[in-house]
C-alpha cells in the first residue's frame, strides 16, 4: 500500500491535546476542525488518538468496504459510551450477536409490515393534540419536551404494547442524564470509573436504575400475561438459537432499551427541528400545509396516501441534513489499513461527522440554507446523505422513523401553528444526538 498522504493534526496542548476544546463545545470542534483543516484531521485527547472524517469517498471506504476494519467499540468488561446504556443491544453488539439479533427484529421493521402500526401512532398523536387543547389558548412549551412526550408514547405502544406517559416526568430527564454522561465518557479518558461516588457518576447510576427498572417492569408484565402480542417484545421473548436457548433477561433487557432510547430520541429531535425550521419559513410552511390537506379527515391515512406527500418527505429530509438525528458515527480501527492514500493506525477511533457531511460546499449549493426543493429531484445522494448512518449498520428503524414524523407531522400542523418565542438563531448541541440548546420555547396557537 502507498502511504503518501499526511493527515493534519489539530494543534493542542502539549498533555491534555485536544481536550478543552473538545469539553468546551464538542460540536463546534468538530465543525472548526474540518473548515480549517480539511475532511481528515488527527487529533488527541490525553493519551486517545482520534480520526475525524467528513468526506463521502472516505465513509464510503471506511462503513462499506472496510466495515470488518472500523468496528464498533464495545467491550463487555470495560463498556464506555453508549455501551454503558445499552449494554450489547443492537446498536452497540458486534459479530455474529449482532447478525443474529439483526435478523430476528429486522421483519417488525420492514416497510410491508410498518402500516398496521398507523393506528398506534395516530392514537399517540391524538393524545398530544388533546393535551395541547387542554393547556388553554396561546398555551407556552418546551417544544423539545413536548415531541419527546409523543414519540416515547408511540415507541412505547408499538413496540411494547404499554405506555409509560405516567412515569415521563421522571423518565425524560433520566434519559437525558444517560445520554449525556455517555457522550462524555466515550470522548474523555480522565473520567472517573463508576465505583468513585462523584456527582456525574451518582447521577448516572441513578438515571440508569430508574431505566432499567421501568424496562424490567415492562418485560416482568409481558411475562405475565396470557394474551399473546404481535410486537417487537413478543418476538423477543420467544425468541431461541439455533440450540432452542432463549435469550436471557439481560439481552432482552438490552435490546428493549436500545429500541425505547433510539427509537424515540432521535425522531423527536427531527420533529423539533422540523417545526423550528417551518416556523422560520413560512413559504415553506404554506406550501407544505397545502399538500397534507390531500390527507384524509374522515379516516385513517394508508400507505398509499402517505405515499402522496412528495414535499413532506422533502422538508423532513432537509431538516435532517441541517440537523441529522445523530450527528456521529464512531468506529474502532481493528488494523492498521489505508484509506484513499491516507494511513489510519490500529486501536485508534474513527469519528465520521454526518452533521460535516451534510454542510459540506462540495455536494451542496448555499449548505446553510433551508430548502426543500433540493430534494425533489432524482439527484445520487450516496454517501452524502445518511442521516441514518450507512453499510450493513445502517439504523433499523429508518422507515419506521420516517412514517412516524409524517403522521405526526401532519396532525400537529392541521391543529396547530407553532410559533418561536425568540427571533434569534436556536443554538444546537450534541450530545449523542443533535439537540436544541436548553430545548425550543414556542406559543402554540389553535387553527380554527
Amino acid at each position: 500500500m502507498s502511504h503518501n498522504k499526511t493527515i493534519p493534526t489539530v494543534k493542542g496542548e502539549l498533555l491534555l491535546g485536544n481536550l478543552r476544546q473538545m469539553k468546551a463545545n464538542a460540536f463546534q470542534a468538530f465543525c472548526d476542525w474540518q473548515r480549517s483543516y480539511g475532511d481528515l484531521v488527527s487529533f488527541r485527547l490525553v493519551t486517545r488518538h482520534f480520526y475525524l472524517v467528513s468526506h463521502p469517498k472516505l465513509i464510503e471506504q471506511a462503513l462499506v468496504k472496510q466495515s470488518d476494519v472500523f468496528v464498533k467499540m464495545y467491550d463487555p468488561k470495560k463498556p464506555t459510551g453508549l455501551g454503558l446504556v445499552l449494554g450489547q443491544g443492537l446498536l452497540t453488539s458486534r459479530d455474529e450477536l449482532w447478525q443474529r439479533q439483526r435478523r430476528l427484529m429486522q421483519p417488525v421493521f420492514q416497510r410491508s409490515n410498518l402500516v398496521a402500526l398507523l393506528p398506534q401512532i395516530v392514537s399517540a398523536g391524538d393524545h398530544l393534540l388533546d393535551r395541547w387543547r387542554g393547556l388553554g389558548n396561546d398555551a407556552e412549551v418546551n417544544l423539545a419536551d413536548e415531541m419527546l412526550r409523543v414519540t416515547l408514547e408511540v415507541i412505547t405502544q408499538t413496540m411494547f404494547s404499554t405506555s409509560v406517559l405516567d412515569k415521563v416526568d421522571r423518565l425524560a430527564p433520566a434519559l437525558d442524564t444517560l445520554l449525556r454522561f455517555s457522550a462524555k465518557t466515550a470522548m474523555n479518558p480522565l473520567r472517573l470509573p463508576l465505583f468513585v461516588p462523584t456527582q456525574a457518576n451518582r447521577q448516572f447510576k441513578a438515571a440508569k436504575a430508574l431505566l432499567d427498572g421501568i424496562i424490567y417492569e415492562i418485560i416482568e408484565q409481558r411475562r405475565n400475561q396470557a394474551e399473546p402480542h404481535t410486537d417487537l417484545l413478543e418476538m423477543l421473548l420467544n425468541a431461541s438459537d439455533d440450540s432452542g436457548n432463549k435469550m436471557s433477561d439481560r439481552q432482552i433487557r438490552d435490546e428493549v432499551i436500545t429500541i425505547f432510547t433510539a427509537g424515540h430520541e432521535t425522531t423527536a429531535n427531527v420533529l423539533t427541528w422540523t417545526l423550528y425550521l417551518l416556523a422560520r419559513h413560512p413559504d415553506v410552511l404554506s406550501r407544505l400545509r397545502r399538500e397534507l390537506e390531500q390527507l384524509p379527515h374522515d379516516r385513517m391515512p394508508t400507505s398509499e396516501d402517505l405515499q402522496q406527500l412528495v414535499y413532506t418527505r422533502a422538508v423532513l429530509n432537509e431538516s435532517m441534513r441541517l440537523y441529522p438525528p445523530a450527528g456521529i458515527l464512531m468506529r474502532k480501527i481493528a488494523r492498521d489499513t489505508e484509506i484513499d492514500g491516507y494511513s489510519l493506525k490500529q486501536g485508534r477511533l474513527a469519528i465520521f461527522s454526518i452533521y460535516n457531511l451534510h454542510h459540506h460546499p462540495d455536494f451542496w449549493q448555499q449548505p446553510e440554507q433551508f430548502d426543500p426543493e433540493r430534494f425533489l429531484n432524482n439527484d445520487s445522494r450516496r454517501f452524502v446523505f445518511m442521516p441514518f448512518g450507512t453499510g450493513e449498520r445502517v439504523c433499523i428503524g429508518n422507515h419506521f422513523a420516517l412514517l412516524e414524523s409524517q403522521v405526526l407531522l401532519g396532525m400537529m400542523l392541521r391543529h396547530f401553528d407553532v410559533q418561536l418565542l425568540s427571533n434569534e438563531e436556536t443554538e444546537a448541541e450534541m450530545a449523542v444526538t443533535i439537540k436544541p440548546k436548553g430545548g425550543l420555547p414556542v406559543r402554540l396557537v389553535a387553527r380554527g
